[in-house]
């Protein structure tokens, strides 16, 4: 998994990397508040220096795994894509067949991703079950409260 190439478009591939030049701007400034917390004195019973700490550690975490997925990013034009499947940058009217409720999603890469537009991640437990659907197929999709099933309605190209 951690060889895996990541599917992107540049639009996406430049927001994960305008986020990241965020996040080191951040951590410059974090550091800055450890340097001025330890200077406080005994570090042993210092909040101040405790919490800039785990707030350094969790950054760097981030920035870890922004840089890793730029590293590892695939840069895909839409345009290119199949419209005969569910690939990434697809978008698919499906039908849940137990509320027999239509919805639409967008499959993208990371930097795109916005649940409130229905743009999902291709790593989601729905964009990968959607993967190398065509339209008329049912999927069932394994999620945390259990089985979902869809029915393919349409597929489109979903990042022009």
């Amino acid at each position: 998994m951690p060889d895996e190439r990541i599917p992107m478009t540049r639009e996406g591939y430049d927001k994960r990397k305008a986020d990241l030049d965020a996040q080191i701007a951040e951590s410059i400034e974090i550091t800055k508040r450890v340097a001025t917390a330890r200077e406080l004195g005994d570090l042993s019973e210092n909040a101040e220096y405790h919490a800039a700490r785990e707030d350094q550690a969790m950054l760097e975490a981030r920035i870890r795994e922004t840089r890793d997925q730029l590293n590892r990013a695939s840069i895909v034009d839409p345009s290119t894509l199949p419209r005969d499947r569910v690939v990434f940058g697809s978008k698919v009217r499906i039908v849940d067949l137990e509320y027999d409720e239509e919805e639409t999603f967008v499959l993208v890469g990371p930097g795109q991703d916005d649940a409130v537009k229905n743009r999902i991640l291709t790593t989601s437990p729905i964009g990968q079950g959607l993967l190398g659907a065509k339209v008329g197929e049912t999927v069932d999709i394994t999620v945390p409260k259990g089985i979902l099933r869809f029915k393919v309605l349409e597929i489109a190209v979903g990042l022009e």
